[in-house]
C-alpha cells in the first residue's frame, strides 16, 4: 500500500523529465579575413557576405541563449515547486 503512495509522485517526476528537453545554442564561425591585403581585396565581395551573415547569426545565437535561459528558470521553479510537494509527501 505505501508503495502506492508514491506513484503520482513518481509520474510528476516522469513528466517534467519528458519536458526538460534543453535547446543547444550553437555560436557561429567568426568570419576568416586574410592577412594578405591583396586576398582581403581580391575576396572582399565574399568576406562582406561572410560578416552579414554572421551579424545575422549572432542575432539568432543570442535570442536562443536568451530563450533557453528563460526555459531554464521556468523549469527550476517547477523543479522546486515539486521539491516542495515531495517533501510534504515524505517528510523533511
Amino acid at each position: 500500500m505505501q508503495r502506492n503512495r508514491y506513484v503520482p509522485v513518481i509520474a510528476s517526476l516522469m513528466f517534467l523529465a519528458g519536458d526538460a528537453l534543453a535547446e543547444t545554442c550553437f555560436a557561429p564561425a567568426q568570419p576568416f579575413v586574410p592577412n594578405d591585403p591583396q586576398a582581403a581585396q581580391e575576396y572582399a565581395d565574399l568576406i562582406r557576405n561572410d560578416f552579414e551573415i554572421y551579424i545575422q547569426d549572432i542575432q539568432s545565437y543570442f535570442r536562443c541563449l536568451d530563450e533557453e535561459r528563460a526555459r531554464a528558470f521556468q523549469e527550476a521553479r517547477e523543479v522546486s515547486e515539486e521539491y516542495e510537494e515531495f517533501h510534504g509527501l515524505v517528510g523533511p
